[in-house]
């Protein structure tokens, strides 16, 4: 893959935002700071949001730190809790669905076509699950990993 060092931020965020917005399960990414992104849409969910924290640039990889959060809105039941373990709501099925989302990113960035691609997962991600984040309600999944991207920049 030529320009992957010269153009690697653009190529990674791009990549994730296909392989993501192929799933199901989503309907939006966005990327930047999440705090800018009106949450209040409730057409946008599910929704995955990318966050690169840091680039390690090596001689001949760039290491990206990436954060992806994927999230849905839990909706709450007028009904009364008739089951103590799930509650009145589908917080659990959000959760369920959303691990589903970021476990595949994962999975196809350590194995699959992206792999293949030269994008490449380092070492294991690490999943933390959130509730009721944001002003509306919203659970999921924050996976953050290191992705190998070449860096193929030349000084000449």
């Amino acid at each position: 893959m030529s320009n992957t060092g010269i153009r690697g931020f653009y190529l990674l965020t791009e990549t994730i935002e296909q392989q993501l917005l192929a799933d199901v399960n989503v309907n939006t990414v966005t990327t930047g700071d999440i705090y800018d992104i009106d949450l209040s849409k409730q057409s946008i969910f599910p929704l995955s949001h990318i966050i690169i924290n840091n680039v390690s640039a090596e001689e001949q990889i760039l290491t990206f730190n990436v954060s992806v959060l994927a999230m849905d809105v839990v909706d709450e039941s007028k009904k009364a809790t008739t089951d103590i373990f799930r509650g009145n709501n589908n917080e659990q099925d959000v959760l369920n669905t959303q691990l589903q989302v970021v476990n595949k990113l994962i999975q196809v960035l350590r194995k699959g076509d992206l792999y293949n691609d030269q994008f490449q997962l380092n070492g294991d991600a690490n999943c933390e699950p959130f509730y009721e984040r944001f002003d509306n309600k919203l659970a999921g999944w924050s996976a953050t990993f290191n992705v190998f991207v070449a860096n193929d920049i030349t000084i000449c």
